[in-house]
């Protein structure tokens, strides 16, 4: 399989920090639409029994995940989701990405969160120093601002990630046409 074509028994979506006060400084807009594409990415990966991953950068001072992504959340089979939060920048370096890497063992990441030219730069860094093909999903990151949500995206991709969209990740996954997955992943897309 070529670096660029995702699949679902090889892939892992890692959703980074999207947490209520970080969201607070982006605007309602942008935060509605990022809150949108990494709703759909959560649903495309349940559906697909593909692992999730959400991290929390220091929940105390930034707060928890936002409420819709907890609501998906809810949703996910036992086993399916891992959780951790951290101190770190990247959740590569974070004590518990380690172990939980080596588990579930994806050769690919799907990468979406906050903020694009921290936390989403850096962990995409480090994954691709781990030789795993990232995926950051553009319209799924976001900076407070567009400068830096552009700057992030560039980083990522000199990292070697690979910058893609929802839309082109979902419709990876799937395929082809047709089934359950098909016509409900594309009904959100809408």
């Amino acid at each position: 399989m070529d670096g660029l074509a995702l699949s679902r028994d090889q892939a892992a979506l890692l959703i980074i920090d999207v947490q209520a006060r970080l969201c607070a400084a982006m605007g309602d807009d942008r935060v509605a639409r990022l809150t949108r594409n990494v709703g759909i990415l959560l649903e495309a990966a349940r559906r697909m029994k593909m692992p999730i991953v959400v991290t929390q950068q220091y929940p105390r001072g930034l707060g928890p995940t936002v409420a819709p992504l907890e609501q998906a959340l809810a949703e996910v089979m036992a086993g399916q989701l891992h959780r951790f939060d951290k101190m770190e920048f990247s959740a590569c370096d974070a004590a518990a990405f380690a172990p939980l890497d080596e588990q579930l063992g994806p050769r690919q990441w799907i990468v979406a969160g906050m903020e694009s030219h921290v936390c989403v730069y850096q962990t995409a860094r480090g994954l691709a120093a781990r030789s795993a093909s990232v995926h950051v999903v553009a319209d799924a990151v976001l900076s407070r601002t567009g400068d830096n949500t552009a700057r992030g995206l560039a980083l990522c991709e000199r990292a070697g990630a690979i910058v893609t969209s929802t839309e082109t990740v979902v419709f990876d996954l799937l395929g082809c046409a047709g089934g359950d997955d098909f016509k409900h992943l594309s009904r959100l897309i809408r």
